[in-house]
C-alpha cells in the first residue's frame, strides 16, 4: 500500500508505527491487533485499518503523583486509526468484562504480541461475564438496527453490525465463553440452517460494495432480526449476574508486570 510516501504492506506500516509509538511515548507495547470490520471478516474495499494496542510504562510512572493519561491516540485519518490503552485501564475493563476488550484479545489479525500478554490474558479471561457480554451485544444490535436498517434503502454493511452481535449472543448462550471475532466462525457454529444462504449471499454482496453504498432493505432479514432482539431482551433480563468481584488475579498480573515484590 501507499500511505504518506510509505510503500509496503499494511503489516510493515503498522510495525513501523508501533515502533515509533514505543520510542516517542516511552512505552512497551504488549499486544496489537486489527479491530472492527477487517477483523470481523466483512471489510469493504475502502474500509480503513483500525489498530488497537495495549501498552505498559515503567514502574515509576505509576507511582508518581502527576495526573496520568491511560490511553494513546496516535493516528486518525481516512486510512489508518491507531490507538491504545494502558495496561492498568485494560485490566480494569477486563474486571468489568468489557466485550470490546475481549474482542481485541481474540482478534484473528495480530500485528504484535508478547509472552507477557499471554500471561495477562490467561488471568483476565476468567473475568468474562456471560450476562455482561450478552447485554453489550444485544444493545449494539438493537441500536444499530433502529438507527440504520428501517428505511427503504440501507447500507448493507449495517446488517453485519446487527447480525454479528446477535450471533455473538447465540454463541455465549450456547458455549458460555467469549465469541470468536470472525463473523464466518460465528455463523458456521450458531446460525440457523435456513438463514445460511441469505446471509452468506449478503456477505458476498457486501464485499463488493463501498462503505456508503445503499440498496433496498431486506425484509426477511429484518423480520429475523426483530425476532431475535425480542428473544434476547427477555432472556438476558432473566439471567443471573455472573460478574467476578475479586481483583486478586488482575492485581497479581499487574504487579508482576511492574516487578512489584
Amino acid at each position: 500500500m501507499i500511505y504518506n510516501d510509505f510503500e509496503g504492506s499494511i503489516e510493515e506500516l503498522v510495525s513501523l508505527k508501533l515502533n515509533e509509538i514505543e520510542k516517542k511515548e516511552h512505552v512497551t507495547i504488549l499486544h496489537a491487533v486489527e479491530s472492527g470490520s477487517r477483523a470481523w471478516g466483512f471489510a469493504s474495499p475502502d474500509s480503513d485499518y483500525d489498530v488497537r494496542f495495549i501498552y505498559v510504562r515503567d514502574q515509576r510512572y505509576y507511582l508518581g503523583l502527576q495526573p496520568r493519561q491511560d490511553f494513546i491516540d496516535w493516528e486518525l485519518d481516512e486510512t489508518l486509526d491507531i490507538n491504545g490503552w494502558d495496561l492498568s485501564k485494560a485490566l480494569q475493563h477486563f474486571h468489568k468484562s468489557n466485550a470490546t476488550l475481549f474482542e481485541w484479545a481474540n482478534s484473528p489479525i495480530v500485528y504484535h504480541t508478547t509472552p507477557a500478554w499471554t500471561r495477562i490474558y490467561a488471568a483476565a479471561e476468567k473475568y468474562f461475564s456471560c450476562k455482561s457480554a450478552m447485554y453489550h451485544y444485544y444493545g449494539t444490535a438493537r441500536k444499530n438496527y433502529h438507527e440504520h436498517l428501517t428505511d427503504a434503502l440501507v447500507k448493507y454493511k449495517k446488517y453485519f453490525y446487527v447480525l454479528r452481535p446477535i450471533l455473538a449472543c447465540k454463541w455465549i448462550e450456547k458455549k458460555a465463553c467469549p465469541p470468536p471475532v470472525l463473523f464466518e466462525l460465528l455463523a458456521h457454529e450458531v446460525l440457523e440452517d435456513d438463514m445460511r444462504d441469505p446471509i452468506y449471499q449478503l456477505v458476498e454482496q457486501k464485499k463488493q460494495m463501498t462503505e456508503s453504498e445503499k440498496a433496498p432493505r431486506i425484509d426477511h432479514l429484518n423480520a429475523y432480526i426483530e425476532k431475535e432482539l425480542a428473544y434476547y431482551k427477555t432472556a438476558i433480563d432473566a439471567m443471573a449476574d455472573d460478574r467476578t468481584a475479586d481483583w486478586s488475579a488482575l492485581n497479581e498480573v499487574f504487579f508482576n508486570m511492574l516487578h512489584v515484590p
